[in-house]
């Protein structure tokens, strides 16, 4: 008897086998989702952006420091992140994690 098949036929490998498989397909989907929340008006030919980040909940220090690391955090407001300086590249970077619900332009005002 092979050891995947040991596996197969064990509870327990059945269970860790299908965590494995939906933490699999939950990263797959946020890499498929993260270009739909960003937003079209944020294309163009400069190699930096200002982007507003949108979140469902008021932002926490957690949030504006996983930011950090992208471009300049130069304010919150109940919903949103604003982020200055962000590369192109790292649009889909910023829009992947499953908490961010849009990236568009920096509003008007802020």
């Amino acid at each position: 008897m092979s050891i995947a098949s040991e596996v197969l036929r064990s509870p327990k490998g059945r269970i860790v086998l299908g965590t494995i498989a939906a933490w699999a397909l939950f990263q797959l989907w946020l890499t498929i989702a993260a270009p739909g929340k960003i937003s079209p008006e944020l294309t163009g030919t400069s190699e930096k952006v200002n982007a507003q980040i949108e979140l469902p909940f008021m932002p926490e220090r957690f949030h504006v420091l996983a930011f950090q690391q992208y471009g300049r955090v130069s304010g919150t407001d109940e919903h949103s992140i604003e982020l200055r300086g962000v590369k192109r590249t790292d649009l889909n970077a910023v829009a992947r994690p499953y908490w961010v619900t849009a990236v568009g332009p920096i509003k008007e005002g802020g």
